[in-house]
């Protein structure tokens, strides 16, 4: 299977990007190895919450909770489990609708217990 092209890894990117912006007016902006993470505010540099970074034959996602919440991790569906490549990190190669929405949801249940009192960070 050839590799995305540069558009089609643009497009993936800024899908990815949709998947963050519920969460964007309700976290901070800050950078992570170089990258634009949103993160509570005040946290520290190893407390963010998720990120998107293009790569050059994939769009990384990378969402932290799920690599600190042993039951967050366990709800991944299977669909979306085939893309986790690490602890918190998940491959796009192309846009699956499907596997996005359970993305979007994973992404919101991650995000109540990331800002929830007294959750681990």
């Amino acid at each position: 299977m050839a590799a995305p092209t540069a558009d089609a890894l643009a497009a993936i990117e800024a899908r990815l990007q949709r998947v963050l912006d519920p969460y964007r007016d309700r976290l901070e902006l800050a950078t992570i190895y170089g990258n634009p993470a949103l993160r509570r505010a005040g946290a520290r540099a190893h407390d963010w919450f998720a990120f998107v970074k293009p790569q050059a034959k994939h769009v990384g996602f990378y969402l932290l909770p799920i690599h600190t919440d042993e039951a967050l991790r366990a709800s991944i569906p299977p669909s979306l489990r085939k893309r986790l490549t690490g602890r918190s990190a998940f491959t796009f190669t192309a846009i699956d609708e499907p596997v996005l929405a359970e993305l979007d949801a994973l992404v919101a249940r991650a995000f109540d217990r990331y800002v929830r009192p007294g959750a681990d960070g």
